[in-house]
C-alpha cells in the first residue's frame, strides 16, 4: 500500500506540473554554414542544442534548400520554440566555402545537390542554388525550388548540374494496370466506366484505357489519382499544355 500510495503521489505532482515550453530563439539575419548544417548557424541563442545537426551543407559556392516546417518540429524536438513569424516555406542556406572555379561569366540557377536515380522524387535537400557557367545553363532552367520540389527524376542526374524542366516530371498519378475510373463531362452530361491504365501517366499526359466491358482501348488524360477523362474536357487539358486544338480523346465507347 506504501509504493502505491508513493506512485499516486508521483503521478499527482507530474499532472499538475506545468508543460515546459522551448527555448524562444529568432532565426539569423545572415544564415550560412561550412559542412553540415546545424542548428547553431541557423538560431542565435540555441544553446546545447547548437550542435545539432539537422542536414548536410552544400558544396562550396552553393546554396542548401531546407523545408522550413522540417526545421521547426527539429528544433521543437530539442527544446528550441521558433515561431516562423515570417511564414517562411524555405530556408536558404548559403555555403561559407569559396565559389566554384570557371571559366567565363558564372549564373546563380537550382543545381543538384547530389547524384540522383531516374525514378527519385525530388526532396528539398536534393536541390540547391549554386552557380554554374552562363553556357551550362538550360533554356528551361526553373527559377523556383517549388516548381521542382515533389517532381520525379526522368533519368539518371549529375550532382552539381543545372536543374532542367525536361529532366523533371510530375509525380505518377495513374500506373500501368490500375483499375481507373474515366469521367465524360459535357453539355450537362455527366458519365463514368471503370477501364484498366495500359501504362504509367503523370497530371496532364494521355493515358491508354482499356473498357473493362467492351475490351475496346480509349485515349484518355490523368487528372488525379487513379482518374482519368474524355472528351471535351481532356481536349481542353491537353491543348493548354501542348498547344494542340485538333480533338483526339472521343467520348466513352
Amino acid at each position: 500500500m506504501r509504493g502505491l500510495k508513493l506512485i499516486g503521489v508521483v503521478l499527482t505532482l507530474c499532472l499538475a506540473a506545468p508543460a515546459l515550453a522551448g527555448q524562444p530563439v529568432a532565426l539569423r539575419a545572415q544564415v550560412a554554414a561550412s559542412g553540415s548544417i546545424t542548428l547553431g548557424d541557423l538560431f542565435d541563442n540555441s544553446g546545447v542544442a547548437a550542435s545539432v545537426i539537422i542536414g548536410g551543407g552544400a558544396p562550396a559556392g552553393m546554396s542548401a534548400v531546407l523545408d522550413a516546417g522540417a526545421v521547426q518540429r527539429i528544433a521543437r524536438t530539442h527544446g528550441l520554440d521558433w515561431d516562423n513569424p515570417q511564414n517562411l516555406q524555405r530556408i536558404i542556406v548559403p555555403s561559407v566555402g569559396g565559389p566554384v572555379a570557371g571559366a567565363g561569366p558564372m549564373v546563380e540557377v537550382l543545381t543538384y545537390s547530389h547524384s540522383m536515380s531516374a525514378g527519385e522524387i525530388v526532396q528539398p535537400t536534393d536541390i540547391a542554388y549554386g552557380k554554374v557557367p552562363s553556357f551550362a545553363v538550360p533554356a528551361d532552367a526553373p527559377h523556383d525550388a517549388d516548381a521542382v520540389i515533389g517532381k520525379t527524376a526522368r533519368r539518371p542526374l549529375r550532382a552539381g548540374a543545372a536543374v532542367a524542366e525536361r529532366d523533371l516530371s510530375n509525380s505518377i498519378l495513374i500506373k500501368r494496370d490500375d483499375l481507373v475510373e474515366v469521367g465524360y463531362h459535357a453539355d450537362g452530361v455527366s458519365l463514368t466506366l471503370q477501364g484498366k491504365a495500359m501504362a504509367d501517366a503523370a497530371q496532364g499526359e494521355a493515358v491508354s484505357i482499356e473498357n473493362m466491358a467492351s475490351k475496346k482501348v480509349i485515349q484518355a488524360v490523368a487528372t488525379g489519382p487513379d482518374e482519368a477523362v474524355v472528351g471535351p474536357e481532356a481536349d481542353e487539358i491537353r491543348a493548354a499544355a501542348t498547344g494542340q486544338t485538333r480533338s483526339q480523346f472521343a467520348a466513352l465507347p
